[in-house]
């Protein structure tokens, strides 16, 4: 049985106060919280066996290197990626699409095209705009309408023969739209076209299965899903990663140096060069431990009702408008008091001790095309409660009196 009570005691952060009220915590879309679970995890590695990995004869290097491949295993059942070598350790979702991206400026050539959508995230905009910068390929953009949804007659009409690359994320992050991903895929394979999917909004709220999913490459971040910063994952299709050259040059992702040439490493440590985040690889397996014994099917349903109760009561103050309507969505509400600036509003919201994210959420696109300078969000996770949404409607109540 899910009791939110007895998880909440999981997370001691959430027994702080902020300016003297009790923290309530609905920036999860930015970064969740972290288990007891997964703090001790981080402790343990540097309290007990702190070693670089895969170099050493050593007792505590093989112990590390042990316990990190371990974590690439979890990764890889989790995902369900047929080969353990087709998961790429990197520092998040961001690096994992810039790794692709780079490789493809080798793949790409003028006139070659390009898809991505109108909801995506800075960082599945920049770096594709940087490779048709660097090749003169052509980007074009599967745009929205107004409840948050692609346009998927408008994405059939893109797709062409010239089209090589797809990249679409799996949930928005600032309106909490689920996107049909396998349909995107799907299609995007009948022109021969290959297919990235941003799974970092996505990857706390259900369990994609990148296999039933086809999909070319899927990225995610740790600190979304309970693990720590400064740590991600790339999975690649074993054939794709094989084709692209490596990202960066440098010890471990290297077979034989030379001063006459160099032979690079198998997959995954063809893209792994350096030493890694360790100890992060080995807290993102306990973070998928953590959420695995939990359930993503029962997560899923706790946070659909919170969404449903949250969407609810906001709707009950007068002046307050939600933008993302899309009826397949996960729990992030993005909204906007009218004449108020989202910034005022949120700043209001932390006094009495909430956090809510405000801005353009790093997809300035999406803002333009409400024409708005931001919005305020709330987003819930599994550890979050009705109790704590009421107290989120209240103090909209009281920062509409003040800022009116």
């Amino acid at each position: 049985m899910f009791n939110v009570e007895t998880i909440r005691k999981d997370f001691p952060i959430l027994t702080r106060k902020v300016n003297g009220k009790p923290l309530v915590y609905f920036d999860n879309a930015a970064t969740s919280q972290k288990p007891q679970q997964v703090i001790d995890a981080i402790v343990d590695y540097y309290s007990n066996y702190n070693s670089n990995i895969h170099r050493g004869v050593h007792s505590l290097s093989q112990e590390a290197t042990d316990k990190y491949e371990l974590a690439r295993h979890k990764i890889q059942k989790h995902f369900n990626a047929q080969f353990a070598h087709e998961i790429i350790f990197t520092s998040g979702t961001t690096h994992s699409i810039n790794l692709v991206a780079s490789g493809f400026s080798s793949l790409l050539k003028k006139g070659d095209e390009i898809i991505v959508s109108a909801l995506e995230h800075h960082s599945n905009i920049v770096p594709w705009q940087m490779l048709c910068e660097r090749t003169g390929a052509i980007l074009k953009v599967i745009p929205m309408n107004q409840d948050g949804d692609l346009i998927m007659s408008e994405y059939d009409k893109l797709l062409s023969k010239q089209t090589k690359l797809v990249f679409v994320n799996h949930i928005s992050n600032a309106l909490g739209t689920i996107n049909p991903i396998k349909y995107i895929i799907d299609k995007a394979h009948q022109v021969d076209a290959a297919v990235l999917i941003d799974g970092a909004q996505a990857c706390p709220h259900l369990k994609p299965d990148v296999q039933a999913l086809d999909v070319d490459f899927y990225v995610a971040s740790a600190h979304k899903m309970c693990g720590p910063t400064g740590v991600g994952m790339l999975y690649g299709k074993e054939a794709w990663l094989n084709k692209l050259p490596p990202y960066q040059g440098g010890g471990e992702m290297i077979a034989e140096v030379t001063f006459q040439k160099t032979t690079y490493a198998e997959l995954p440590h063809k893209f792994e060069a350096g030493t890694p985040n360790i100890c992060g690889g080995i807290a993102f397996g306990a973070a998928i431990d953590y959420m695995n014994t939990i359930g993503f099917d029962v997560i899923a349903h706790y946070e659909q009702d919170l969404l449903e109760y949250a969407t609810l009561k906001l709707h009950e103050i007068e002046g307050l408008k939600i933008y993302g309507t899309s009826k397949n969505k996960t729990s992030v509400i993005s909204f906007n008091l009218e004449g108020i600036h989202p910034y005022d509003v949120g700043t209001i919201l932390d006094k009495m001790g909430i956090a809510v994210r405000t801005g353009h959420h790093c997809a300035q696109p999406i803002m333009d095309y409400f024409k708005i300078p931001g919005t305020i969000r709330a987003s819930f996770a599994f550890y979050n409660t009705k109790s704590e949404i009421d107290s989120l409607v209240n103090a909209i109540k009281k920062a509409k009196m003040m800022l009116s």
